[in-house]
């Protein structure tokens, strides 16, 4: 990565050209959370309320002082719903909810997939899941990642909305009605509970 000079106004990379840098995570927290919401041009996505026993662990942005926030992503931690009994490790999952605007890459590669967009896989054939995205039905298609976790991205607002699963058993997370609030269209300030940060956004 090579920072904004006098030759280029972008950060850039070598190998894919400009390029949006990854900021350090925010400790989760209702202040950095609305600071967040201030500056971004993409929606901050929370799942509000909360599921049970759930609770806000990161917070993370890709963007420039110049651009603001053009990725966003709040990480939720809590417990499996459906664990496999053979597998302790996975008792605890996590939920990343990504939205930032197409050619990014954020949500890519935390699904760990190898390019920056979904590709095909969105409105191909049935959507796997549906969220309601600030009151709107929101249809999502699953995307072949990272074998440890599941990646469903539609989109919403314009830009891609990505729900990120660790472990992949706990998709089942999805089944249960999921309201999404876009933390930026203010109303009543939220203040979630948060627990400890989440390695996920590091």
């Amino acid at each position: 990565m090579r920072a904004p000079g006098l030759m280029n106004s972008e950060w850039s990379c070598p190998d894919h050209g400009d390029v949006v840098p990854y900021q350090v995570p925010h400790p989760p927290s209702g202040l950095w959370l609305a600071d967040l919401a201030a500056r971004a041009t993409v929606p901050v996505w929370v799942p509000w309320p909360l599921p049970t026993d759930w609770l806000v662990t990161g917070l993370a942005e890709a963007g420039t002082d110049r651009t603001g926030p053009v990725g966003t992503v709040v990480a939720c931690s809590g417990p499996n719903p459906t664990p496999p009994p053979d597998r302790p490790e996975e008792q605890a999952a996590d939920l990343l909810l990504v939205a930032e605007s197409p050619g990014v890459g954020l949500g890519a590669h935390l699904a760990g997939l190898p390019h920056v967009d979904p590709g095909q896989a969105v409105a191909s054939g049935r959507p796997d899941f549906r969220v309601r995205a600030q009151g709107q039905h929101t249809p999502l298609w699953h995307v072949n990642g990272a074998t440890d976790r599941a990646a469903f991205v539609g989109e919403s607002r314009g830009v891609w909305l990505w729900l990120l699963v660790w472990p992949a058993s706990a998709t089942s997370l999805l089944l249960e009605p999921l309201e999404l609030l876009d933390v930026r269209d203010g109303g009543p300030a939220l203040d979630p509970p948060v627990g400890a940060p989440t390695p996920r956004l590091v």
